[in-house]
């Protein structure tokens, strides 16, 4: 949560006990394990530790109480003087300084007054990563970092990403779609392949999708699928159903199930990453035959974006300098969806919620804007916290499902009901929130979204959390392999 307020006005020498005090915000974003601020308001004799940021180890903040007028400021991260380049600045005799001014009635920022330390130079600018101070990347380095991705992604196969122990779970297309929901919710799994004995194969994949278009079927007035059903209702049963209502047809008019999308072990990294994309799933099975019709598949594992990414970010991690796009900061490429700015438009507008918004309509909001994850903010549009798809198989805990109304359950307490559960697909560290700010660098947000679990990073603001966009593995793969 948000840091401390500690009273500095005793450090101003102009202070009194009369002059308001403003509470101040400060931050470094640059990461570090020990971060303190110093400055002119604690006569550069008290050292105030910062606190890491909730959900975003690498952003240091407090807050100061001020007094009116100009201010100088320093941060001392792990042992060393540090300044914040983003920020106003001066050269002094006591090095570079961050600077701030301070309003109070009737005061306007005039000639710059040092308190404690002389000024050699006065040369103070602002940047802002959303203007055109930011660098931009060139056409040609672009170019090049594209070019040598795909020719890892080309030169590496699904058999790198088998981990070297560890089990996948199928389930029997038979099975009932009841107990089918509790093996996901008790295994932690967001979703699993489906085996047709009678058929000697894999047939599909069962996910959480398929869960929310059940429940809303359930909650459909004059539906024909019962809760009672669910005891019986066969995963195929459903399958053909979901047919039906996605008018899948044949040439004459008959339902057919969406055929099964997988890859081989030796299928290239860059071919099974367009396979995730082009059909918009979340992983594809890696399924093994050693029969020319296929006959006896074996399942490998289930490959993701995610552990495509980590193998990329482990490949280019000691020659980072090869790929120039990876130091750029997020806020200055093409990357991911963002709220667009006073005046802007936006083909793609980023969905939020409220905590007090209806399950019914969180759910049918991730079917229409077809994505897996949408921000849940306050009034401020500060991030709380975020509902995603696999959230869904909390509601199989104590058979939720079966005693509550979509429209009657809020956001809120579906997400109350899974901090009980186990922990779920999607947590990493013990955080369900993963954030990054628009300034870091594409090769910090790489190296987040590579972690199991994470999916997507909320861009927020530092310090006040307000939701400012949100990057997804697809968005990050989409610009690397230039779709």
């Amino acid at each position: 949560m948000f840091g401390s307020t500690v009273d500095t006005s005793r450090g101003n020498s102009g202070a009194t006990g009369q002059q308001l005090l403003t509470p101040t915000r400060f931050v470094w974003p640059y990461g570090g394990r020990r971060v303190f601020l110093s400055g002119s308001f604690t006569r550069w004799t008290e050292h105030v530790p910062m606190s890491p940021l909730e959900g975003c180890p690498t952003v240091f903040q407090v807050i100061c109480n001020l007094t009116p007028g100009y201010h100088q400021y320093k941060f001392y991260v792990d042992g060393e003087w540090r300044h914040d380049e983003h920020q106003p600045f001066v050269n002094a005799n006591g090095g570079v300084m961050n600077t701030i001014f301070i309003t109070g009635p009737d005061m306007v920022p005039t000639a710059f007054s040092p308190s404690n330390m002389d000024v050699d130079d006065f040369s103070q600018r602002v940047a802002d990563p959303s203007q055109d101070s930011v660098p931009r990347i060139s056409a040609v380095d672009l170019e090049v970092s594209r070019h040598r991705i795909s020719v890892l992604l080309s030169t590496r196969t699904a058999y790198e990403l088998l981990p070297e122990s560890g089990k996948v779970i199928a389930l029997d297309v038979n099975l009932p779609v009841k107990q089918a929901f509790h093996i996901l919710y008790e295994q932690g799994i967001p979703l699993a392949p489906l085996w047709d004995f009678g058929k000697g194969q894999f047939v599909g994949v069962l996910g959480p999708l398929d869960f929310i278009l059940i429940l809303r079927e359930l909650g459909t007035h004059g539906s024909n699928l019962t809760e009672e059903e669910l005891e019986t209702h066969t995963v195929a049963a459903w399958k053909e159903g979901k047919a039906h209502i996605s008018r899948q047809y044949d040439g004459i008019g008959r339902p057919y199930p969406r055929p099964l999308v997988q890859v081989g072990p030796y299928d290239n990294l860059k071919d099974v990453a367009l396979k995730i994309l082009q059909n918009k799933v979340a992983a594809v099975p890696v399924i093994y035959s050693s029969l020319q019709d296929g006959s006896y598949p074996q399942l490998l594992h289930l490959a993701s974006l995610s552990g495509i990414l980590k193998c990329i970010c482990r490949y280019f991690r000691h020659s980072s300098s090869s790929l120039p796009i990876l130091q750029q900061p997020i806020c200055s490429i093409p990357l991911g969806t963002w709220v667009p700015r006073i005046g802007e438009s936006s083909s793609k507008p980023l969905a939020t919620l409220r905590p007090h918004a209806s399950l019914g309509s969180a759910l049918s909001l991730l079917v229409q804007a077809g994505v897996s994850s949408i921000p849940v903010v306050d009034d401020n549009d500060s991030l709380i916290d975020i509902y995603s798809r696999s959230d869904i198989t909390a509601l199989a805990k104590d058979k939720a499902y079966a005693q509550i109304h979509l429209d009657d359950m809020t956001v809120h307490q579906a997400l109350q009901l899974g901090q009980d559960a186990s922990p779920p697909y999607g947590i990493f560290n013990g955080q369900r929130c993963h954030m990054c700010l628009r300034s870091d660098s594409l090769v910090k947000v790489m190296e987040r979204l590579a972690n199991p679990g994470v999916r997507r990073l909320v861009i927020v603001e530092a310090g006040s959390k307000r939701v400012e966009g949100i990057i997804s593995l697809s968005d990050v793969f989409r610009f690397l392999l230039g779709l």
